[in-house]
């Protein structure tokens, strides 16, 4: 890292106590004692302790001595000392820091400094721990001995360990769809309640299949010290749709698996993958191995791809890449692609992401800006158009991405290399990327990914820190799970994506007369085609037919509560399962959106809801992730929350004591309303407030929503002029969202 390298050994050292394995999330208290060295720190010097940018421990505060996060910082020799904390005060990775100056007096060799994160002196809980696990969680110290502002890194820094707490949340999964007789693996684990794989799990589940699934045992036991329980060599022998289920030994119903649905015969078989997250050698936690590691065991992905920010990726840690690729990567059971983050500023493309289908690929950075090396400097592509170029000799794979810095699809896109743009990451929802792209008649696939920066690749929670969302997945439509069979997917646009759920989801267009089908997109040079009558998602055709017929075909993780039928920027019908005579004493109130498309794009919803002449029976919340956050049935009639968003949304369901009677006012900072009861129906009632989506939506529910499996057709009228990009966006009732790609129809 680019920070002096002069004498460390003469800057001092530090400790922490106590030391060991601490649980993610919970309140601890840590002294640290920083020792000065042969040059003490001179007036006006400083040291810095920085944390990691994904860490989300607890931000220290300095004021109220009872409360959370509570720290003081003390010199044994009475110096008078200046103490800050900002969030992005060092050079990344180690973003977070504790500021502490020398602004009267100095220190000497053997003088300490004391700081105490969490102080419990005077009443705090102590400081939160960070909310994930990491093998070595450092307080990072640099010292600024001389007063030069030229820090130096200790040789040695204070660590402890982040591990699991107890398990609160069961999972289930399973694929999405298999033909009959075919085999599949069931993988089950325990979550701590900030999402982390539990390896304290000790209890006995019966386990109960809607369908006869021939090697699956009639219980399971989970053992202290294992993450997660693996039941391989299944099959069913019949068609249908196969939940299981964990039953405790209560009789209560711990969790039900994603839906898998077995069919008698299948082309392409769906397979998911988080492809763009990264690991501790650049900005997020854990190795790269460990990343890979945990998307094969804990979140029981099928694909994989490790992409760090380009200006951060040493040519030795690129090679190392390419070595876990090779190593991780195994035909029909889990896939992996050596890969990149190219991380331009917006101004100059914004961020894409690099898939080579295989070792040895170039790495075009945008910058240098974090390696030292450069003698490589040369192949530095500062442009989005410099990028094309350059992978117009690789066999690679690039999408859109919208991070810290966002793309700009507009300035510069290379459809022969760029197929698809991601919809959704744990940094937020992103529909305006896919709005751009129809604006510019862009041919595309959409997906999901998480960019995690947490270790959790697949399996992605937020915790608590700046990303607002859990993150995504992307399901892959193949052959085969091969790097060949996966990458013919996403160059078709046989794909679709999901804010992290399992859901099985097929479009398809049937045409009245004979369509042509492309091998690849027309617009991007010369290309194959053949004569069809049927078409599915990604496909891109030519049609004389005036209409044609869409279908959906979905089978949730959840009840379905809405299907947005649309034609590229056209939302052609909001189709839901129920209509306004199952309507009863459910209400959905949904705060979303975001500021605007950079990094300051959270919105924040804290505020509250109160009835009068009426009162909430029962509250649950929607897309709550972050612990931290308040939600609060304080009284009978009222409820108290704080959060934010980041272009996805939150909310709440509502069970009245009456269905009808009174009135429903919302309070926040954005948006206040008075509602009538009896105005709530099926219709969503908006409340704008600009930036991007950025309101509050009312809508009645029915009761119980039993329509997790949906299955409709509609006659949809094509366009003479340009596509028609047919596709749809699902919402589940648990606050998942669905996007498939878009069927590209041309006259």
């Amino acid at each position: 890292m680019p920070h002096s390298t002069y004498l460390p050994e003469k800057m001092g050292s530090a400790s922490v106590s106590p030391t060991g394995r601490f649980e993610a999330g919970s309140f601890q208290e840590f002294t640290l004692t920083y020792t000065a060295g042969t040059y003490g720190v001179d007036d006006s010097g400083s040291i810095k302790i920085s944390f990691r940018f994904a860490s989300d421990m607890g931000r220290p505060q300095f004021d109220d001595p009872k409360a959370a996060n509570y720290t003081t910082v003390e010199a044994s020799n009475a110096a008078i000392l200046l103490v800050e904390y900002d969030i992005k005060r060092n050079i990344r990775p180690w973003d977070k820091t504790l500021y502490i100056k020398v602004v009267r007096g100095y220190l000497t060799e053997g003088d300490q400094i004391t700081v105490r994160f969490g102080d419990r002196r005077e009443g705090s809980p102590g400081i939160r721990v960070q909310t994930f696990c990491e093998d070595a969680f450092d307080f990072h110290v640099f010292v600024d001995a001389i007063a030069t502002y030229d820090y130096v890194e200790l040789p040695e820094q204070p660590v402890i360990e982040i591990v699991s707490g107890p398990p609160v949340l069961w999972k289930a999964i399973q694929p999405t769809q298999r033909r009959i007789g075919q085999s599949f693996r069931l993988s089950l684990k325990g979550e701590d309640k900030w999402g982390n794989p539990s390896d304290k799990c000790d209890q006995c589940f019966t386990l109960k299949a809607n369908l006869p699934v021939t090697g699956l045992p009639g219980s399971v036991e989970f053992k202290p010290g294992e993450f997660a329980v693996f039941l391989e060599d299944l099959s069913v022998a019949e068609a249908g749709d196969l939940f299981i289920e964990m039953v405790a030994e209560d009789g209560s119903v711990a969790t039900t698996s994603n839906p898998l649905r077995i069919v008698e015969n299948a082309e392409l078989l769906p397979y998911w993958g988080d492809l763009h997250g990264q690991s501790g050698e650049t900005l997020g936690t854990n190795s790269a191995r460990r990343y890979h590691e945990f998307a094969r065991d804990k979140a029981f992905l099928d694909v994989n791809v490790h992409q760090g920010n380009d200006f951060q990726i040493t040519n030795e840690f690129w090679a190392h890449l390419n070595e876990l690729s090779a190593e991780f990567n195994e035909d029909g059971s889990f896939i992996v692609f050596p890969g990149w983050e190219w991380s331009a500023n917006t101004s100059l493309g914004g961020d894409r992401n690099v898939l080579y289908l295989n070792e040895g690929g170039g790495i075009y950075r945008s910058s240098h800006a974090l390696v030292d090396d450069r003698s490589d400097i040369d192949t530095d592509c500062t442009r989005a158009t410099d990028l094309f170029k350059a992978l117009e000799k690789e066999d690679c794979i690039v999408f859109a991405h919208v991070g810290g810095r966002y793309a700009d699809i507009k300035m510069a896109h290379d459809g022969r290399v760029e197929c698809s743009f991601e919809a959704h990451s744990a940094w937020g929802t992103f529909e305006w990327l896919i709005e751009d792209a129809f604006e510019m008649g862009y041919r595309f696939g959409i997906h999901a990914n998480s960019d995690g920066h947490k270790g959790r690749s697949g399996a992605s929670h937020p915790g608590a820190a700046k990303f607002g969302c859990y993150g995504g997945l992307s399901c892959m439509l193949s052959p085969e799970l091969t790097r060949t069979g996966i990458a013919d997917a996403w160059r078709r646009r046989h794909v679709y994506g999901t804010t992290g759920c399992r859901s099985l989801l097929d479009t398809r267009v049937a045409f009245d007369s004979p369509a042509e089908l492309f091998d690849t997109d027309p617009q991007l040079g010369e290309t194959g085609s053949r004569e069809v009558d049927s078409a599915m998602m990604g496909d891109i055709l030519r049609s004389g037919d005036k209409e044609v017929t869409f279908s959906i075909d979905v089978l949730g993780t959840a009840p379905i509560e809405r299907i947005e039928i649309r034609n590229g920027l056209e939302t052609l019908e909001t189709f839901r399962p129920f209509d306004k005579s199952d309507l009863g004493r459910r209400i959905r109130v949904l705060w979303e959106g975001s500021e605007y498309r950079g990094r300051g794009r959270e919105t924040i919803w804290d505020g509250h809801a109160e009835l009068s002449g009426n009162s909430f029976k029962q509250l649950s919340p929607i897309n709550r992730y972050n612990q931290d956050k308040r939600f609060d049935h304080v009284r009978p009639e009222r409820v108290e929350w704080t959060a934010l968003t980041t272009g996805g949304f939150g909310g709440f369901d509502a069970v009245l004591e009456d269905p009808n009677d009174g009135t429903l006012k919302i309070d926040t900072a954005l948006v206040k309303e008075e509602i009538p009861v009896k105005d709530i129906g099926l219709d969503d009632l908006v409340f704008e407030n600009g930036g991007i989506r950025r309101r509050v939506r009312v809508f009645r529910m029915p009761d119980e929503n039993p329509h997790q499996a949906l299955k409709i057709e509609r006659r949809v009228k094509l366009r003479d002029e340009g596509d028609n990009g047919l596709y749809v966006c699902i919402t589940q009732e648990d606050g998942h969202l669905i996007w498939s790609s878009p069927i590209f129809i041309f006259r």
